[in-house]
């Protein structure tokens, strides 16, 4: 590969005879794998609740009917086991490796799961932990998945360049909050995905506003929204306005996410299904 190689797909390229061949990243799934449709969970900054986001999409495709997965890309912080109170290690047969599975049946791969205690580190430079989301793909057997989540670190460097080279991505979901330095560096975000050719289904903003429960009345915690503004420079879709609600803490904490009463996520639910 040449010295000059930015790692970009649309740039990068091998030495051939006419000196045009573009080098394909793309990684093949376990031979006993299938799934239908891989959708990317990302955001600009971390603490804007993407790991809830990458659930409750889950859960909700889930009890719609899907077969559904959660591939958990951010290998140093992984949540996703602890929200759904997974707490049952990865196995593996002579064909790869078997991901864990959610009481509703939601198959789930973390690096948590691999781990003997679940407050070990993952002290691994940036390489390694790309390889390991490779590895999640590439040896995981996905049996029959129709819906596949995949939560991403936040930000756009390793880990994100590696999923939208590697994975076969139909379309990535970012989140995001009211701030306007969160919604400055979600551009980040999209700007990376327009680059990689990535198309984005939309928009979520979390912790729009807190709903009192004695007056009923919507409080804007963070401010106002910015979300529009970036939805109509980019010509992307606002997928949902999603409340800070306190019990979202609480059945996370429990390990208890399926069992969160939510209808926020039909609507993107129902776009998911016609794509």
């Amino acid at each position: 590969m040449s010295e000059d190689c930015n790692q970009n797909s649309s740039s990068c390229s091998e030495d051939s005879k006419d000196g045009k061949e573009k080098f394909d990243f793309s990684a093949k799934a376990n031979e006993r794998s299938s799934v239908k449709k891989v959708i990317g969970v990302v955001s600009g900054k971390g603490g804007v609740g993407k790991s809830l986001v990458t659930s409750m999409l889950a859960v909700t495709m889930q009890r719609r009917g899907h077969k559904v997965a959660i591939l958990d890309a951010d290998v140093t912080g992984p949540s996703i086991p602890k929200a759904f109170g997974v707490i049952q290690k990865a196995r593996s047969n002579a064909f790869g490796l078997l991901p864990s599975k959610s009481k509703l049946g939601i198959e789930i791969m973390s690096t948590n799961l691999l781990l003997d205690n679940d407050t070990d580190p993952v002290i691994w430079r940036g390489p390694m932990i790309s390889n390991t989301v490779k590895q999640f793909w590439t040896e995981v057997i996905w049996e029959d998945i129709d819906f596949m989540f995949v939560d991403m670190p936040p930000g756009t460097g390793d880990v994100p360049l590696t999923v939208f080279q590697s994975l076969p991505v139909d379309g990535i979901i970012i989140v995001t909050s009211p701030q306007e330095l969160v919604s400055m560096i979600v551009q980040k975000a999209v700007k990376m995905a327009e680059n990689m050719n990535v198309p984005i289904i939309g928009i979520v903003e979390n912790m729009s506003y807190f709903r009192c429960p004695d007056c009923n009345k919507e409080h804007k915690i963070f401010g106002d929204s910015k979300i529009e503004e970036v939805a109509i420079l980019h010509n992307l879709a606002v997928l949902a306005k999603l409340p800070l609600d306190p019990k979202v803490a609480l059945y996370c904490d429990k390990g208890m996410i399926e069992s969160y009463d939510d209808n926020s996520f039909d609507n993107i639910a129902g776009i998911l299904e016609n794509m």
